[in-house]
């Protein structure tokens, strides 16, 4: 279940990527040998070689976000910085777009769902071994990028500023 401060995106109608990794919210990773379920089945779904729970997972919750929403992740998904390439470069991010980051010895990539003074909050896989939204330091963002829509961008995709609550994620793996 979402945290009350972050009730209010359930009611956001898009962007596509969004909604689908909303309805993954709360999925964990299971602690020692092996990996859940649920993560496992996305490697299946996705074709992408996922292994043990040793193994950074927000790659993977991102391809299969994409791929529910009908986006082609890049080619290697799994490696976080790859994402840099996803879709076209967004000046300043938005609701649902997704932000790569710096973190000690790779990166992580995640969704966009607001940003306060110091952060931004994200939504993304392997934050504390779970689907879940972390405030994350404005200063370790390389990049955000839009899905190159076929048609017309979303109407809400826009900043949205947020309270800045919660310590600041300082490893996501």
């Amino acid at each position: 279940m979402l945290p009350e401060a972050y009730a209010w995106l359930r009611a956001e109608p898009g962007p596509r990527m969004l909604v689908e990794a909303l309805g993954l919210y709360g999925a964990r990773e299971r602690a020692g040998a092996g990996s859940a379920p649920e993560i496992l089945a996305w490697a299946r779904e996705t074709g992408l070689p996922y292994g043990d729970d040793g193994t950074p997972w927000c790659g993977l919750f991102m391809a299969v976000v994409a791929r529910r929403a009908g986006w082609a992740a890049p080619a290697r998904p799994l490696w976080a910085r790859d994402w840099l390439g996803f879709g076209r470069p967004a000046a300043a991010a938005g609701l649902g777009d997704v932000l790569v980051f710096a973190r000690r010895g790779g990166g992580h990539v995640g969704l966009y769902v607001g940003e306060d003074a110091r952060a931004f909050h994200v939504l993304g896989g392997n934050q504390g071994d779970a689907v879940s939204i972390a405030r994350i330091a404005r200063a370790r963002l390389l990049g955000a990028r839009r899905p190159a829509w076929r048609v017309a961008e979303p109407a809400n995709v826009r900043p949205v500023r947020l309270s800045a609550r919660g310590a600041l994620s300082a490893d996501e793996a």
